[in-house]
């Protein structure tokens, strides 16, 4: 029986991808949710522009003031969602 290092290292780069994709759209699904209510805008409205827009081009249709808030939310997001579900730091193999 011969291990395949190869087909290993495919297969962790395959799952760290998803693992750290699923991060960063929650960090960005997250960030929105808790952005809205700062600029009295709904929920839905600006969560469900992620999956169209980019942050850049969500935050240009806002106040300037958006741009700190978003931050800071941004910072809250991230510190929740790695007491939720820990660090999206890759894994070493080794």
């Amino acid at each position: 029986m011969v291990f395949d290092l190869r087909g290993a290292l495919l297969k962790k780069a395959e799952v760290e991808s998803a693992r750290l994709d699923d991060f960063e759209f929650r960090l960005r699904a997250r960030t929105m949710r808790l952005l809205a209510p700062l600029l009295g805008v709904e929920v839905e409205e600006l969560v469900g522009r992620i999956a169209v827009e980019p942050d850049e081009a969500i935050l240009a249709s806002l106040p300037e003031t958006a741009r700190a808030w978003y931050e800071e939310a941004r910072t809250e997001a991230r510190r929740q969602l790695i007491e939720e579900r820990g660090d999206p730091t890759p894994y070493k193999l080794a």
